[in-house]
């Protein structure tokens, strides 16, 4: 694994640390387009893994880490000649977003999320995924789903459970409100922060410390303590295809679709 560049994201190895770098503009929302250049990224991962000892994502966008799914592309979803055409391809999205999720989990490297700004919905996902996520203090964090009548469908509701318990998930879940960097480390999300700008170099920090350690070891602890929920997981997809088909799930995309303001992903 040398290393790629695509259109959404690229990666490189260096000193057996592997970085995925998001620089889809203007948030890193996650589509089509996105989801193929990560198949690509995973496949490529999978096969040099003994290569290296961790893995850091982060993103190369000023406004933020990633701001979810790409809503727009969502809509077009929904506009199918029919309902059936729609949950369908919906539900074979959501499953192979599920299968790169799962892999970057179960994956033996150790991996770390540099996240800084916008941190929503399936990018909150993505960083769930990694084993530690280093924030610089401007971060934010939300499951914003709710505003459109659905939940969270990247997995981070079985995920944030696993994680922290579902006290913290019913309040991101139904509130729909954001968590600032000093109340998501208070709740165990965050394992650390820092200042404006420094996630990057403190993530590589922490992956060179990695790197002194023995790699099995590290990765039997990983499988130990991070069992994947995947029945859960299942159930998420099953709940989201059902909400997709309502109605007011396709007000609320459209109304997304359609608005004006720079960032409509803020609450």
């Amino acid at each position: 694994m040398t290393g790629a560049r695509g259109q959404a994201l690229s990666w490189k190895v260096a000193d057996g640390v592997v970085e995925l770098a998001l620089h889809r503009e203007p948030c890193n929302e996650i589509g089509s387009q996105t989801l193929d250049e990560l198949e690509k990224f995973i496949s490529a991962l999978e096969d040099s893994e003994g290569g290296a000892h961790a893995l850091i994502i982060h993103s190369d966008v000023k406004s933020g880490f990633c701001a979810g799914a790409d809503l727009r592309e969502l809509y077009r979803r929904s506009q199918a000649i029919s309902k059936e055409a729609a949950v369908k391809g919906v539900r074979e999205y959501l499953g192979r977003i599920h299968r790169v999720m799962n892999a970057i989990d179960a994956s033996p490297l150790t991996t770390i999320a540099a996240v800084h700004g916008v941190t929503f919905g399936g990018g909150l996902e993505l960083a769930l995924v990694c084993d530690l996520i280093i924030a610089d203090k401007m971060a934010r964090f939300c499951f914003p789903e709710l505003r459109l009548g659905l939940i969270p469908g990247f997995g981070g509701i079985p995920r944030l459970k696993r994680d922290l318990g579902n006290a913290v998930v019913r309040d991101l879940l139904l509130t729909g409100r954001s968590f600032n960097t000093t109340k998501a480390q208070q709740i165990g999300m965050v394992s650390q922060v820092v200042g404006e700008g420094e996630a990057l170099r403190a993530a590589r920090a922490t992956a060179a410390q990695l790197g002194k350690f023995d790699r099995a070891t590290a990765a039997a602890a990983k499988k130990f303590i991070k069992p994947i929920p995947y029945e859960e997981l299942q159930q998420e997809i099953d709940i989201f295809c059902e909400l997709f088909t309502r109605p007011a799930v396709e007000e609320g995309l459209k109304r997304f679709v359609e608005s004006t303001d720079a960032q409509p992903y803020l609450p």
